[in-house]
């Protein structure tokens, strides 16, 4: 069973696979517009032929009503056929940031993004 996880961003949209495992990050897709983005995970899961998608959701926060209504409707752009689950995304950010001190400099490569969904399918697994 191949699995993949994303953490939907404005700007970029962290990946992970695992074939139920090892869960490893990849490389961030950059996010356009909404078109682009939901063809480019398209394009990710069917090349990884992933057959269930982990989708991390703000629990708790300020905007946590929003950004599930944003992340819902992106996840409704996509033709992925496999199972959808959602996964609490809390604190994936700044467990991410843990991880990389002192690895990375550059917030905007989209690496931090790529380990939060890394986290989000080590939840999901365990």
């Amino acid at each position: 069973m191949k699995y993949a996880a994303i953490d939907v961003g404005l700007k970029r949209i962290g990946v992970a696979v695992s074939d139920g495992k090892v869960v490893f990050p990849l490389e961030a897709i950059l996010r356009r517009n909404r078109e682009q983005a939901a063809h480019d995970v398209d394009a990710f899961l069917q090349t990884w032929e992933v057959e269930t998608l982990v989708v991390g959701l703000p629990k708790g926060g300020e905007s946590e009503a929003e950004m599930t209504r944003r992340i819902r409707h992106f996840v409704s752009l996509l033709t992925f056929s496999g199972e959808i689950v959602y996964q609490d995304e809390y604190g994936t950010s700044y467990e991410a940031a843990e991880r990389m001190r002192g690895v990375t400099r550059n917030r905007r490569d989209g690496k931090l993004d790529s380990i939060a969904a890394q986290i989000i399918l080590e939840r999901y697994l365990s």
